[in-house]
C-alpha cells in the first residue's frame, strides 16, 4: 500500500491532478458536500449548544462508500477540496467519514504541475477555525431560514422563504425602487458657447459660474435672461492651465469585480461567469500539453498576487511591449478592509498561455472570459497612462466659461486593457486650439439645452453585486446563490437586465423589517460577516456568536408569530374594480406569479393579469390578446408571447408584459422544444421552396425541421 489518495471536489479537477501526480497517487472526486444539515427537519439542537445534526446528503451514500473503500487501500489521504470555507467544511466531513487514516489537508490555489507538487510535498492539517466559521454561517442561515419561513407560509404564501443575506438583498432592491417611485424630476438648463480664437479650430466651452457662485439655471426664462446678457458681452481668455495626468491600471480581479466586468463587457450573468471560471480553474485540454488549469482560484476578495506571478508578468511585459511599458517599481495593490485574503487575486496561471495561443481549445464564452482575466492581470503591472490635460477659463462679464481637453501622451496599460473606464479613457476630449491669455474670442453661437434630473438607477447584476460587496454583505461564494434565490422565490424580476421588486418582494420585506429590524439592517448583516471572519481568524468563539444572535432573535420570533399581519387568503387591496361584480380587486400570488383577483372570492372568481409602470401604478393587461403558448425568453420576465399587430397591420409576436419587456419576434413562436439543444420553443418560418418549417431561435444551434403535426 504505497499509493496515496487525493480527494478533490470535481471529476474535471481530478483528471487534471492525477495526470500531474502520476502513478503514486490515486485521485477521486467527492462531488461537493457529502454531509449537511437534514432537509426534512430543523437539524440544530439549540438546547445542546447549537449542536448540528449532520447527515449524509441524499444521493451521496455511494460516493462516501467508494471514498472509504479507496482510503483503505492507501497509507495517506490528502484532502484537496477548494481552498475556502466551504472547501474546508467538505474536507472536515470527509475526514469524519474516513476515520483512523493519516489525513492531510492540501490547498490548490492553481491547477498547475508545479503548484500541485508543491502542495502535496508540504501538506498541512485541517483548519478548525475555518471549519467553525463555515459551520457558524450554516447554522445561522438554518436558524433564520427554518424559523422565519414557516411564519411567512402562514401569514403570506406557502413556499416562500427568508434568508440572512437574501432578505437584505431584496430590501436593497425594494428601497431603491421606492426611491425611484418617489423621485420627481427637476428641470435645469445649461449654456454652451461655440467659440473661435485667432487659431483654428473652433471649440466649445460650458458656462460654470456666475460671479463666485456655481451657476444654477432652473428654468427657460432664467436661461433666456442670461443669454440676452451674454450676447452683449466680450469673451476673453483669462486663464490657461496645463498639467500632466497619470492614470494607473486597475488591480487584478476579485470575484465580485470579475462578475461586474463580465456583466458589463460580456453581458454574462454572475452564475455564468462563475461556471466558466470554475472550468478554467479546474483545467482545459490544451492539445499535447493535456489538461491545464488556466486561472487561479476564482473565489477571492483579495488583489494580492504572488512574487512568482509578479516576476512572470514583468518579464512578459518587457519582452512583448518593451521597457517603456514596464514601471521601475511593480504596482502593489492594497486590499480593502473586511477581506479574508486567503487567496491571490484571479489571474492566469502563466502569461505564457496568451488568449491567442489557447483560443482554439476554448469555447467562445471561455475565451471571452479568459481574455478579460489575462489582459486585466498583465495590464495591472504595466506603466501608467499619461495624458496632457488643458483647461481654459473664459470670462464674459461676471460669467465664467470653461473648456477642457486632453491628449494622450503615452498609452501605457491602456494599450492592452482600458478596463472599467474604457469609455472615459478612450475619449481624449475636444482638441483645443492654441490660445493666448487675454485673447478676445469670436462667438459663433450660444447653445441652451434643457435637462431633467434622473432618478436613481435600478440595479443590474453587476451593480447589485457591487452594492453587496461595498456594504460587506455576503462573501465571494454567496453572490451567485443569493441572486438566484431572490429570483426563484419571485421576490424580484429581471427585465432588460435590471431588477424590479415584485409586490410579494415588497410585502415580505416590509413584514420582516417590522418583525426583525436587526436581521434586515444592512450594517447589522455586515457586522455579522465581520464576526464570521474573526471566527476564521481564531479571535472569536463560534458558539458565543450564535448565543449572542439567538437571544434577541428568538424574542422577535415569538412576537412575529403573534403580531405579524396576515395577508394569506386576503391579498393586497388595490384601487382596481372587478369587471364582473364591481367589487375591489386584490393582488394575490400563484405559481405563475402575481395576479389580480376579486376580493369577494369565492363568490366571484374573476382574475386579471397586471404589471406596474415606472411610478408603480397598476396597469391591467389586455387578456384578449391571442396567446401563443410560449413563455417570454427574456431572463426573469415570466410573461407570455402574444400575437400583436403593428400600426401598418403586420402581425408580430411580443411579450404580454410590454412596455416593461420589449421582446419582439416577427416569426410565430411554437410551443415545441428543440430536439438538438432543448430550447423550450421553436420559430415558424416560410420559404417558397420549403413551405413552412421550424427553426431554433438559438443561432448557434442551427436546427431546422418540420413541425410535429406536419
Amino acid at each position: 500500500m504505497e499509493k496515496a489518495l487525493v480527494i478533490v471536489e470535481s471529476p474535471a479537477k481530478a483528471k487534471t491532478i492525477e495526470k500531474f501526480l502520476g502513478r503514486d497517487f490515486r485521485v477521486k472526486a467527492c462531488m461537493g458536500h457529502i454531509r449537511d444539515l437534514p432537509e426534512d427537519r430543523f437539524g440544530v439542537d439549540i438546547e445542546n449548544g447549537f449542536k448540528p445534526q449532520y447527515v449524509i446528503i441524499r444521493g451521496k451514500r455511494k460516493i462516501v462508500e467508494e471514498l472509504k473503500k479507496a482510503s483503505r487501500e492507501v497509507n495517506s489521504v490528502y484532502l484537496a477540496p477548494d481552498p475556502d470555507r466551504e472547501g474546508e467544511a467538505i474536507a472536515w466531513h470527509i475526514a469524519h467519514e474516513l476515520k483512523g487514516k493519516d489525513i492531510y489537508r492540501v490547498l490548490f490555489h492553481e491547477i498547475t504541475k508545479k503548484a500541485i507538487h508543491r502542495a502535496v510535498k508540504f501538506p498541512g492539517r485541517l483548519d478548525v477555525h475555518k471549519f467553525e466559521s463555515q459551520q457558524a454561517r450554516r447554522i445561522l442561515d438554518r436558524l433564520v431560514g427554518y424559523q422565519i419561513s414557516p411564519i411567512l407560509w402562514e401569514k403570506v404564501k406557502r413556499g416562500i422563504s427568508a434568508g440572512r443575506v437574501q432578505s437584505v438583498a431584496v430590501r436593497i432592491i425594494c428601497d431603491q425602487e421606492r426611491a425611484i417611485r418617489r423621485f420627481s424630476p427637476k428641470e435645469y438648463w445649461t449654456i454652451t458657447a461655440r467659440l473661435e480664437g485667432e487659431n483654428p479650430p473652433s471649440f466649445q466651452a460650458k458656462l460654470i459660474k456666475s460671479g463666485k457662485e456655481k451657476i444654477q439655471i432652473e428654468d427657460e426664462k432664467s436661461c433666456h435672461s442670461i443669454l440676452s446678457q451674454l450676447r452683449a458681452e466680450k469673451f476673453k481668455v483669462i486663464n490657461i492651465g496645463k498639467k500632466e495626468v497619470r492614470r494607473n491600471p486597475k488591480p487584478p480581479f476579485t470575484t465580485s469585480r470579475l462578475q461586474q466586468e463580465a456583466n458589463r463587457r460580456l453581458r454574462f450573468t454572475a452564475k455564468k461567469t462563475m461556471t466558466i471560471a470554475q472550468r478554467l480553474y479546474e483545467g482545459v485540454e490544451l492539445g499535447d500539453k493535456g489538461s491545464i488549469g488556466l486561472i487561479t482560484y476564482m473565489r477571492t476578495d483579495s488583489v494580492r498576487i504572488s512574487r512568482s506571478a509578479l516576476l512572470d508578468a514583468r518579464a512578459f511585459i518587457k519582452k512583448t511591449f518593451g521597457g517603456n511599458y514596464l514601471p521601475t517599481k511593480p504596482h502593489i495593490y492594497k486590499n480593502r478592509k473586511r477581506i479574508q485574503d486567503a487567496h491571490e487575486a484571479i489571474r492566469p496561471t502563466s502569461t505564457e498561455y496568451t488568449p491567442e495561443k489557447v483560443s482554439k481549445y476554448l469555447t467562445r464564452d471561455q475565451l471571452a472570459l479568459y481574455t478579460v482575466i489575462w489582459k486585466r492581470f498583465v495590464a495591472s503591472q504595466m506603466s501608467s497612462q499619461v495624458l496632457d490635460q488643458t483647461s481654459i477659463d473664459i470670462e464674459a462679464d461676471r460669467y465664467l466659461f470653461r473648456a477642457t481637453g486632453s491628449q494622450t501622451k503615452f498609452l501605457g496599460f491602456a494599450t492592452l486593457y482600458a478596463g472599467e473606464d474604457a469609455a472615459r479613457e478612450g475619449d481624449e476630449g475636444e482638441k483645443l486650439p492654441y490660445l493666448a491669455s487675454n485673447e478676445i474670442l469670436k462667438v459663433h453661437e450660444l447653445i441652451p439645452r434643457q435637462h431633467f434630473t434622473e432618478p436613481p438607477p435600478r440595479f443590474t447584476e453587476a451593480t447589485l453585486v457591487r452594492e453587496l460587496e461595498e456594504n460587506g454583505i455576503g462573501r465571494p461564494s454567496t453572490y451567485v446563490p443569493v441572486l438566484s434565490t431572490i429570483q426563484d422565490r419571485n421576490y424580484v424580476k429581471r427585465l432588460k437586465g435590471k431588477f424590479y421588486p415584485t409586490e410579494l418582494g415588497f410585502v415580505v420585506t416590509d413584514l420582516l423589517i417590522h418583525s426583525f429590524p436587526d436581521l434586515m439592517d444592512v450594517k447589522f448583516t455586515a457586522h455579522m460577516e465581520d464576526k464570521l471572519d474573526k471566527i476564521e481568524e481564531g479571535t472569536l468563539n463560534w458558539l458565543n456568536i450564535l448565543q449572542d444572535f439567538y437571544g434577541p432573535f428568538s424574542e422577535n420570533l415569538k412576537r412575529a408569530r403573534l403580531e405579524m399581519g396576515r395577508i394569506k387568503g386576503k391579498g393586497i387591496p388595490t384601487d382596481i374594480v372587478c369587471k364582473k361584480c364591481g367589487q375591489p380587486m386584490v393582488i394575490k400570488w400563484g405559481r405563475a406569479g402575481e395576479f389580480l383577483a376579486c376580493s369577494t372570492f369565492p363568490v366571484c372568481s374573476h382574475t386579471e393579469s397586471f404589471m406596474r409602470d415606472e411610478k408603480g401604478a397598476i396597469q391591467v393587461i389586455d387578456t384578449s390578446l391571442q396567446l401563443t403558448g410560449v413563455k417570454c425568453p427574456q431572463a426573469g420576465c415570466g410573461g407570455d408571447l402574444v400575437e400583436r399587430r403593428s400600426r401598418r397591420g403586420k402581425i408580430f409576436f411580443g411579450c404580454s408584459q410590454y412596455p416593461n419587456c420589449t421582446f419582439v419576434s416577427w416569426y410565430r413562436p411554437v410551443p415545441q422544444s428543440c430536439p438538438h439543444c432543448k430550447n423550450p420553443f421553436l420559430l415558424e418560418k416560410y420559404a417558397k421552396r420549403k413551405g413552412k418549417f421550424l427553426v431554433c431561435p438559438d443561432k448557434e444551434c442551427g436546427y431546422q425541421g418540420v413541425g410535429e403535426n406536419e
